[in-house]
């Protein structure tokens, strides 16, 4: 009855609301918020890594381990958390996301023993971002957009930057006054505030609220329902068949091995090891992440205009450079110099890579393809964040690390340039019959 009564109360005010501007602009706004709390919570485990370390003397790869847990659950929670949303709507998926983050932050301020690092890090945590990863952004913008769905895509990316903007600078400022304890008990809190507006704003589908979806004709016919589970296995049996499918996969296998993995992990760390403070190092990422946001809002612009894989080939020979020059940065200005050009190619990679997606497979199975494709780009990430970490506690630096890291994103750009943009016959003949 409660909810009945929220439902028609939210309704009524969405109504009223779409005299001035359609309700689903507020809906992109309660997304993005999560979206940017989410990035938050990802860059975390960056920004506490050396007063952990401090604090609990553990070696850092037996840490980096957990994040790489984290990361790696959080790329299989990808195509799972599309077919949840399908069935139970982004709102539920959101409060359910939220609330696991919320916990796993709060629960770390007790944290005493290498495997709690793990269950709460590692597992929750990557559960709780992967919910609302990379696939409630798209969902969103498909259910509620039929005019500027890509302009509101490139939105929720660009709250992804701006929560790695505000909360590395933010976290770091906190761990350095109160201690990382304290600082993941008050990103947790952050979390559990967030429900808050979720629970009272975010609808499913512009009919929960009595609209069509924003720019859609009064004749617009009703959604398409999702494809079974049995459909999606069906397309992928044919796209693994695919040599376009194991290029994409390899090059954001390497994508997110060079960027959440090893430098979303490790930058913060290896600023230290060349004393560099912790707070002008978490500076550094946050003009990163506001480099990130130029970039990737300019790919998307380039990617309607030019060959995503030249792009492609680009990003990843400008991002291997920049590893490489890397390990001789020793002081600020040179770290600066590393986050801007880093940054700009960050996650510009997403928009070509979903685009070749789309071109090889068909556009209504970008959601299944690129859930797995995205899972790879996890797997690196997750690979990279271990591996920096027992490079650094053997090696006693991060060189190998980083100067592996740039060849791996120089044989990432050749490769694109051999990824096909022949259209695949992906339908499976039950969803023909």
């Amino acid at each position: 009855m409660i909810q009945q009564i929220g439902g028609n109360s939210v309704a009524s005010f969405a109504l009223a609301l779409s005299k001035r501007f359609h309700y689903a602009w507020m809906v992109v706004a309660v997304t993005a918020l999560t979206v940017l709390i989410s990035m938050g919570v990802r860059s975390a485990p960056g920004v506490f890594l050396v007063s952990l370390e401090r604090d609990t003397g553990w070696a850092r790869a037996d840490i980096a381990f957990a994040v790489s847990i984290g990361l790696l659950i959080l790329g299989i929670a990808g195509p799972v958390s599309g077919a949840l949303i399908d069935r139970y709507g982004p709102r539920n998926l959101m409060l359910i996301g939220l609330f696991i983050v919320s916990v796993s932050m709060v629960l770390s301020y007790f944290i005493t023993q290498e495997w709690h690092l793990v269950l709460l890090w590692g597992v929750l945590s990557g559960i709780g971002t992967g919910i609302i990863g990379s696939v409630l952004g798209p969902t969103v913008a498909n259910r509620w957009f039929v005019a500027r769905r890509s302009f509101v895509v490139g939105m929720f990316g660009a709250a992804a930057s701006a929560g790695q903007l505000i909360f590395v600078p933010l976290l770091m400022s906190f761990v350095l006054t109160v201690g990382w304890r304290v600082s993941s008990v008050a990103l947790g809190l952050v979390a559990l505030v967030c429900t808050v507006p979720v629970f009272l704003l975010m609808r499913n589908d512009p009919g929960d609220v009595g609209l069509r979806p924003y720019g859609a004709s009064p004749v617009y016919p009703p959604a398409v329902a999702p494809q079974s589970g049995r459909a999606g296995m069906g397309v992928m049996r044919q796209a693994v068949r695919s040599s376009e499918f194991w290029l994409l996969s390899a090059t954001f296998f390497v994508c997110g091995a060079t960027s959440n993995g090893l430098i979303g992990t490790h930058l913060i760390a290896h600023a230290a090891d060349h004393g560099i403070g912790q707070g002008l190092a978490a500076g550094a990422v946050a003009l990163m992440g506001m480099m990130n946001f130029v970039g990737t809002l300019t790919s998307g612009w380039l990617t309607d205009k030019y060959d995503p894989r030249k792009l492609l080939c680009i990003y990843y020979g400008l991002r291997g450079l920049s590893l490489f020059l890397l390990p001789f940065v020793s002081g600020p200005w040179g770290l600066s110099l590393f986050a801007i050009l880093f940054g700009l190619d960050y996650i510009a990679t997403v928009p070509p890579t979903t685009a070749l997606v789309a071109d090889n497979f068909g556009r209504r199975n970008v959601g299944v393809v690129y859930g797995w494709v995205f899972c790879a780009h996890q797997v690196g990430a997750a690979s990279a964040a271990w591996l920096g970490g027992v490079a650094r506690d053997t090696l006693g630096d991060y060189l190998l690390a980083f100067l592996v890291a740039g060849t791996i994103a120089v044989a990432a750009g050749l490769l694109s340039l051999r990824i096909g943009r022949t259209p695949q016959s992906l339908i499976p003949e039950s969803v023909v019959a």
